[in-house]
C-alpha cells in the first residue's frame, strides 16, 4: 500500500505532514513512500532526510495519481480531486462545515475522506486530536507575538535603576490554546488572569498560577467533547461587560474563543480595545474564523490609537518544525490505529466511533451524519 505526500500549496504554509522518523515507522509497517519534492523543506526536512529512510521522490502527478493514501495539512483544491484514483483515502483538515463543494466533489470521485477536525476528543482518540496538538502550539505562539509585539517585558525585575511591573496579561478562553498561552506567559514571568465559559476549568487555571476571572452569565457549560457551547447574545454581552476593566488594566490581551463549526464570537469591542493604554497588544487567535475582536483583520497588524491588534491566521505554522512533528504524530497514530499489519489492510470499521466521527466520505457518497445533515439542512 502506498502512501503519498504532496507538498502543501496553501499560502503560508510552512508545515507538512510526514516528517522523516514517523516515515521510517509507516515503511517497517509495510508502506510504501512517495513525496512530492521539497515536501518538508519549510519545517527543515530536507529530500534527502526522506531518501535515507526509504522514501521516494516523485513529481506531484505521480505522487497523487499512484496513493492508496495521501496525507495533507490542508484540505485539497478540488481541481485536484480528479486526479485521486477511486478507493483512495485522503487525510487532511478539510473543513467539511463549511467546504460542501468539495466534500461532494470528493464523494464522487469514490475519495475516503478524513477529516482532521472531526477526530473525537476521547481518551482513545487523544493520540491523533491534530487541532489539539496544533492548538497547543499555536497557545504558544500567541504569547511570542505578544512579547515581541509590546513594549514592555513580561517578568517583573528589581534593578539599581528600579523596579518594573511584570506585564498583565488577559486570556480569553482557557481550552488547549488558552491554556497553553496561560503557562507561556506565567513562564515568561508575566501577571495572568484568564476568563472562560466553562467555570470547570477554573480549577485548570488556577493549577498554572493564574487568576480565574469570574464573570456571572448564568447557565453555561460545554459539548460531550469539550467545546464551550454557544452563548446566547445576552450572556455575550454578560461577558463583555465582566471584561471590560480586566481589558482596560491589561497590557496584553490573547482571545482564543471559538465555537466548533461555527464563526468565532465577537467578545471584544472596539471601545474596549480603545480604553487600554498605548503601547498595549491584543493578539486574535480567532480571526482566521471571523475573529473575537472588533477590528481584526486576517494577516495584518491594525492599530487603534496606539494598541496593536494582531490578526495573524495560521499560528502553528510559526513554529513549522514542531507542528509538523506532532501533526505528523497524529497522522501516524491514526494509521497505526486501523492498520491490521497481518494482512496489510487498513481496517476503517464503519461501527468504530473515531471512524463514524472523522470519515466525511466514502463508497461515493457523504457518510458523517453531521455533514450530511447540514448538507440536507436537517
Amino acid at each position: 500500500m502506498q502512501i503519498g505526500v504532496p507538498k502543501e500549496t496553501w499560502p503560508g504554509e510552512l508545515r507538512t505532514a510526514l516528517v522523516p522518523q514517523n516515515a521510517k515507522k509507516l515503511i517497517k509497517l509495510g508502506f510504501e513512500i512517495a513525496i512530492e519534492s521539497g515536501t518538508g523543506a519549510n519545517a527543515g526536512f530536507t529530500d534527502a532526510d526522506y531518501t535515507a529512510e526509504g522514501v521516494t521522490v516523485a513529481d506531484r502527478a505521480q505522487v497523487l495519481g499512484n496513493a492508496d493514501i495521501i496525507m495533507r495539512v490542508r484540505k485539497p483544491a478540488e481541481e485536484e480531486v480528479a486526479s485521486i484514483k477511486s478507493g483512495a483515502l485522503s487525510v487532511s483538515f478539510l473543513d467539511p462545515f463549511n467546504e460542501k463543494d468539495l466534500v461532494e466533489a470528493m464523494a464522487g470521485q469514490g475519495v475516503t475522506a478524513i477529516s482532521m477536525e472531526m477526530i473525537p476528543r476521547t481518551t482513545r482518540a487523544q493520540k491523533m486530536d491534530a487541532l489539539s496538538s496544533q492548538a497547543n502550539l499555536a497557545g504558544y505562539v500567541t504569547v511570542i507575538q505578544a512579547a515581541f509585539h509590546c513594549p514592555k517585558i513580561m517578568p517583573m525585575m528589581m534593578t539599581p535603576a528600579g523596579t518594573i511591573a511584570p506585564a498583565r496579561v488577559f486570556v480569553i478562553g482557557a481550552g488547549v490554546a488558552g491554556l497553553q498561552a496561560i503557562a507561556t506567559a506565567k513562564r515568561l514571568g508575566a501577571r495572568v488572569e484568564a476568563f472562560d465559559t466553562r467555570p470547570v476549568v477554573a480549577e485548570q487555571v488556577q493549577s498554572l498560577g493564574a487568576k480565574f476571572v469570574e464573570i456571572d452569565l448564568g447557565e453555561v457549560g460545554q459539548t460531550e467533547q469539550g467545546y464551550a457551547k454557544e452563548l446566547t447574545p445576552e450572556q455575550v454581552e454578560l461577558q463583555r461587560e465582566g471584561q471590560k476593566k480586566v481589558i482596560a488594566q491589561s497590557d496584553v490581551v490573547i482571545t482564543t474563543a471559538q465555537v466548533f463549526g461555527r464563526p468565532a464570537p465577537r467578545i471584544v469591542g472596539r471601545d474596549m480595545v480603545e480604553a487600554m493604554q498605548p503601547g498595549s497588544v491584543v493578539i486574535d487567535m480567532a480571526v482566521e474564523t471571523g475573529g473575537n475582536v472588533e477590528g481584526s483583520v486576517l494577516d495584518e497588524v491594525v492599530d487603534v490609537n496606539g494598541v496593536k491588534v494582531v490578526g495573524q491566521g495560521n499560528l502553528p505554522s510559526e513554529v513549522a518544525r514542531n507542528a509538523s512533528e506532532m501533526y505528523s504524530n497524529n497522522l501516524f497514530n491514526l494509521i497505526g490505529e486501523f492498520w491490521d499489519e497481518e494482512s496489510k489492510t487498513l481496517n476503517l470499521d464503519p461501527e468504530d466511533d473515531i471512524v463514524q466521527n472523522c470519515v466525511i466520505t466514502r463508497d461515493g457518497a457523504v457518510v458523517n451524519e453531521t455533514i450530511k445533515n447540514i448538507y440536507s439542512g436537517a
